[in-house]
């Protein structure tokens, strides 16, 4: 009997304690995998954090608002922790609320990110920075924290790219140099952690059902009025053509979330994943990385001919299959 209040006792202690942190401790099953996410509050974080939850993987959640927060811990298989990728302290409470909880860490997911549009000689370096602390810094700092989780388990880490991280364009400048940093951040990880055992991917998405345009557009709104001789007037006009709020008339981002289901999972994962809706896309980006390749070869001491990069090409294509 003095045991069982006891016991009793340390579970009220340890609920409280976790209300406190804003964590909803749930209970540990042997052999079910962990998988931190995040930005998972909506779009594509909430997508894949689901699709894990339902697979059956336990799923870490980051969230940075209370309501978000409130909304993952009711999903079965999901625990929310609070979570702004800027704020190491924030990150570190993670690591101790992960390390506690006994589960370890199979997984991350470097899903954060945020949209800085807008002409390159414009942009404020207080977006730039912005952009970049979210994107390019918020994956450094969250797989740092965690990569002795994910070296003990000889798990995954997989991050949310996207294609104009490989191919850009006009006024998407800044979101395009945190994406493109990401594709050489995983390309040299990848090299690094393999001493461990741990894989690494990333997923690069064309357009999906999120809110990534709509926190875009209201940053864009609150810069006009700082910005009223801007040199790009006219263009920037097309926005709605190219950039719609409404993003329903995408698909919802299910194929994404596949992706970093076989990036985490599979017994061959890729290490680069382009998921796109339509061939439109899918040509913008390939045809992008053919022409940097195009002038990368063209006219220098070394330079290959037309059939020596076919046989390259080819080369390439059946290591791939493999």
């Amino acid at each position: 009997m003095k045991k069982i209040i006891i016991t009793l006792i340390f579970a009220l202690i340890s609920h409280t304690a976790c209300a406190q942190n804003n964590t909803i401790l749930k209970p540990v099953i042997n052999g079910q995998k962990a998988v931190l996410v995040t930005g998972a509050s909506s779009g594509i974080g909430r997508n894949i954090a689901e699709t894990l939850a339902k697979k059956g993987y336990f799923v870490y959640a980051g969230a940075r608002k209370q309501k978000d927060l409130d909304a993952l811990n009711a999903i079965n298989n999901i625990q929310s922790i609070k979570l702004d990728v800027t704020i190491q302290s924030e990150i570190d409470t993670a690591v101790i609320t992960v390390e506690k909880a006994g589960r370890g860490l199979y997984g991350i997911v470097n899903n954060a990110g945020v949209t800085v549009f807008g002409p390159l000689i414009e942009v404020t370096e207080k977006d730039m920075q912005f952009q970049m602390d979210v994107n390019l810094f918020g994956p450094y700092r969250i797989t740092k924290a965690f990569a002795p989780l994910i070296i003990k388990s000889k798990g995954r880490i997989s991050t949310i790219g996207s294609i104009a991280g490989i191919a850009s364009g006009s006024f998407i400048g800044p979101y395009s140099m945190s994406k493109s940093a990401m594709e050489t951040y995983t390309d040299s990880l990848a090299v690094e952690m393999k001493k461990f055992d741990v894989q690494v991917s990333i997923v690069e998405p064309g357009n999906f059902n999120s809110k990534v345009i709509e926190n875009m557009k209201k940053r864009i709104a609150k810069n006009k009025s700082n910005n009223k001789k801007s040199l790009f007037t006219e263009e920037m006009k097309g926005l709605e053509q190219y950039f719609p709020t409404d993003r329903s008339i995408f698909q919802t981002p299910d194929a994404v979330s596949e992706a970093v289901v076989h990036a985490l999972f599979s017994d061959v994962p890729k290490r680069h994943y382009m998921v796109v809706s339509s061939q439109r896309e899918a040509k913008f980006t390939i045809k992008g990385s053919i022409n940097t390749l195009v002038e990368l070869n063209k006219d220098h001491a070394f330079s290959y001919s037309k059939a020596q990069m076919m046989q390259m090409l080819e080369q390439a294509m059946d290591a791939a299959r493999k």
